[in-house]
């Protein structure tokens, strides 16, 4: 072939070829030749692969795009959990955790109230404040609290400690009863969370 393309361009190089319409005709059929080796080569190989190569890559394509739009779906469920998880979280600290600066104040109160409410006498009360390991915003109000009053009263006392929107802990109760009448001498120890203000 390279032989017969040498054989035109001397053919037509040759002054009185170009003259002579069998060199011409020669010519453009082997220039038509050339072009349609070239078109043959494009369908039977084209550049981006065969028919069946490029419908096999759209699909996979279309299962990539399925599995990360499944995965995108997957990780907006997680991040709405965990907005809602945040959002019950600080919920739950603002509804039974309090604020260090009315801390000692609430939890008095509160304490006070119901003791007055069962009929227990309320004696000292002493608080120690830590910070929680771990934690920036947290920490633990230790009250050691003492009262007198009967055992039904004392019952009813701690129930109404139980039932709490504080997230009172009693840590240790010692009761000892006076002599010769049913009062107890009470020391509780309680644990309340509180959160710190920076």
């Amino acid at each position: 072939m390279r032989s017969s393309f040498k054989a035109i361009r001397a053919a037509l190089i040759q002054p009185g070829a170009r003259k002579d319409p069998r060199v011409l005709a020669r010519a453009i059929l082997a220039v038509l030749l050339l072009a349609n080796i070239i078109a043959a080569v494009f369908v039977f190989r084209p550049w981006g692969g065969s028919r069946e190569e490029m419908e096999q890559r759209a699909v996979d394509l279309q299962r990539e795009v399925q599995q990360r739009q499944a995965a995108l779906a997957r990780l907006r469920s997680i991040v709405g959990k965990v907005e809602t998880a945040r959002q019950a979280g600080d919920d739950f600290l603002s509804e039974h955790f309090t604020n260090q600066q009315v801390a000692y104040s609430t939890l008095l109160e509160e304490l006070g109230q119901a003791s007055k409410e069962v009929g227990i006498e309320e004696r000292e009360h002493s608080f120690a404040f830590e910070p929680v390991e771990g934690s920036d915003t947290l920490g633990v109000l230790k009250i050691t609290a003492n009262y007198q009053g009967s055992y039904a009263d004392l019952v009813q006392f701690v129930n109404r400690l139980d039932r709490s929107k504080r997230f009172l802990i009693v840590e240790s109760l010692t009761a000892s009863p006076q002599q010769n009448s049913g009062v107890l001498n009470v020391n509780m120890k309680l644990n309340a969370f509180v959160q710190e203000l920076r």
